[in-house]
């Protein structure tokens, strides 16, 4: 299990971090990890949740509009292709 960090910038800001919490400098990467992959995890969840919010928003302009929904023949030709 070798992590082998050559940038100084990242050293330093390791060094500071454990400094400052009291925690070992793994310590501090690993906790900065954590915390970067939950920020990630709620990102998502507000893209899902704004394109299922998107999604249900076109769902009922297409009901209301009052037109039909589209088939498959509406889409492709005899010869498969689309029209």
């Amino acid at each position: 299990m070798g992590l082998n960090i050559k940038n100084e910038q990242v050293h330093a800001l390791v060094r500071e971090a454990a400094e400052r919490t009291g925690m070992t400098q793994t310590g501090v990467i690993e906790e900065a990890l954590k915390r970067m992959l939950k920020e990630l995890d709620a990102e998502h969840e507000t893209v899902l949740d704004d394109l299922r919010t998107i999604s249900a928003d076109m769902h009922a302009i297409v009901r209301e509009s009052g037109y039909p929904p589209l088939t498959t023949d509406d889409l492709y030709d005899d010869e498969g292709l689309p029209a």
